[in-house]
């Protein structure tokens, strides 16, 4: 009799946003795009990371909305419920349990060296508290709950996940064998897509109305004025030719264009040799509309079955925190907490 052999498990990937603002172009060809295309390769969770939010001062209702619409806009992108674990996480208390006894293996020294801490504490000087300071922590604890081998990120949160690993590698060191190493995995094309008027700056999605972010809700007409506007630079040349060191806005139009087209620079370069910059930047709103028109529509229509949107939350809940007990109950053992009464 013939056995058949066992499927090979998957690797397991686990990514999320903070629900501080509406999703962006950025948000979307920086991470999200990249998680479903690695949805088929990983087992998935995806997380509204809401807990992540409160670091700065957010009006609740708004807060709440966004983390309804953020989870719509994840399904519109095509992470399929069914296929992967969306959740919202603060439904979890796995989280913030893990993250108090990582926040114990965890160096003073470490956290005050993370870039975004001394970023955000200078943008934020009245309101510099100990959850921007752990941070990171939580970060950790989002990522080692799940068991996770790859972590897509973009450039900016790869420190993050570098210190992830040496709060696992220390305690691995103090207890033995119990976290997994995870790595950051960034997207080959757009793995940080810029402000289109500062393109020193990573594309915001905290203000609604910044003229430099594309949102995905932004309507046709109104993606197409951001770029008509969009900074590219003030050479005579006015050539489309990609130099992330001199032409920093022209080039940042350049990732964003290959990154909806699937197109190399040298082919963006050849399509657009002598056009300049009146024929290339409505070229690139008009590719960036017609990915984002379909999504917006998408989320508009789930938007409106806010029962539907509930189920996917409630089952997203249960599935994440049955994943995340195991490894918080190996983890609670190991440190001494008494078993939880049954």
């Amino acid at each position: 009799m013939e056995h058949t052999p066992a499927l090979e498990k998957k690797l397991i990937q686990f990514s999320g946003i903070k629900p501080t603002g509406s999703l962006t172009l950025g948000s979307y060809l920086g991470a999200i795009k990249n998680w479903t295309e690695l949805c088929e390769e990983y087992e998935s969770f995806f997380c509204v990371v809401d807990m992540h939010s409160i670091t700065i001062r957010v009006d609740p209702a708004l807060l709440r909305r966004n983390a309804m619409e953020q989870l719509a806009y994840y399904i519109a992108c095509g992470l399929d419920p069914e296929a992967c674990t969306l959740f919202i996480q603060s439904h979890v208390p796995a989280h913030a349990e893990l993250s108090w006894v990582l926040g114990c293996y965890t160096m003073f020294g470490e956290l005050s060296r993370m870039t975004q801490f001394k970023e955000k504490s200078a943008k934020n000087a009245d309101n510099i508290n100990g959850g921007l300071f752990t941070y990171p922590v939580l970060m950790a604890a989002d990522i080692l709950l799940y068991d996770t081998d790859v972590v897509p990120v973009g450039e900016d949160q790869r420190q993050h996940v570098e210190l992830c690993r040496d709060i696992a590698n220390r305690f691995n060191g103090v207890y033995g064998e119990t976290f997994k190493l995870p790595r950051a995995i960034l997207p080959k094309v757009g793995a940080r897509i810029m402000s289109l008027t500062e393109p020193d700056h990573k594309m915001s999605k905290s203000d609604d109305r910044d003229p430099g972010s594309v949102l995905l809700k932004d309507p046709d007409d109104v993606i197409m004025r951001k770029f008509k506007r969009a900074v590219t630079d003030c050479d005579s040349e006015r050539c489309v030719r990609y130099d992330p060191e001199n032409k920093k806005g022209v080039a940042n139009l350049m990732s964003i264009y290959a990154a909806v087209t699937g197109k190399s620079f040298s082919e963006i370069e050849r399509e657009f040799d002598g056009k300049g910059y009146g024929v290339f930047k409505p070229a690139v709103g008009e590719a960036v509309c017609g990915v984002l028109r379909p999504i917006r529509e998408e989320a508009g229509r789930l938007l409106a079955d806010r029962t539907y949107l509930d189920s996917v939350c409630a089952a997203g809940a249960e599935k994440a925190e049955r994943a995340s007990r195991r490894i918080l109950s190996k983890v609670y053992k190991k440190v001494g907490f008494l078993p939880r009464p049954r």
